[in-house]
Parts: structure tokens; sequence; C-alpha cells
């Protein structure tokens, strides 16, 4: 089993959504994308948020950061809006 679940990581996401608001993460998807994409930038020289990441692989510091919310998942507009002002800084 893994720990900790994706029903947990889903949780712990929309813990910061009002209510009435649509939740940022509905699926299992939706986790599994956001962690591989954290992966893939620790794997490229980012720096791990979470204690005690020497040892482990970059998917489960990406988890790790995910449930303890040092990263967090943003709608698709909100993301695009993002690169568009780093491209042009």
């Amino acid at each position: 089993m893994l720990h900790p679940s994706y029903t947990d990581l889903i949780d712990v996401v929309n813990s910061d959504i009002e209510p009435g608001e649509q939740p940022v993460v509905q699926s299992r998807y939706s986790i599994v994308i956001a962690a591989s994409r954290r992966a893939r930038q620790i794997i490229g020289g980012e720096d791990p948020m979470v204690a005690g990441a020497a040892g482990k692989k970059p998917l489960s510091i990406a988890i790790d950061e995910l449930y303890h919310q040092k990263v967090k998942i943003l709608p698709e507009e909100e993301e695009v809006s993002e690169e568009d002002q780093n491209q042009n800084a």
C-alpha cells in the first residue's frame, strides 16, 4: 500500500479550497501528473523542499512535498499565466 494514499493526497491538496469552490484535484491522474512534474524538476537540479530527502528517489520526494504542502498544484489557467510571466521576465 502506498503511504500516503491517493485519497490522503487529494484531501491535503484540496484542503485550502473554500466551500463552494471547485477542487483543484479531482482525480488520481492529477496527483500523478503533479508528482511526476515535480520529480522531473528535482531530477533537473532543483532542491527538495522537505527534510530527509537524501537517499530518496525523486518521485518519493515529490510526493512528500505534495503531502506536506510544500508545493501547490495550480489550475491550468493559473499555470499558463505564470509561465507567460516567467517568459516575459
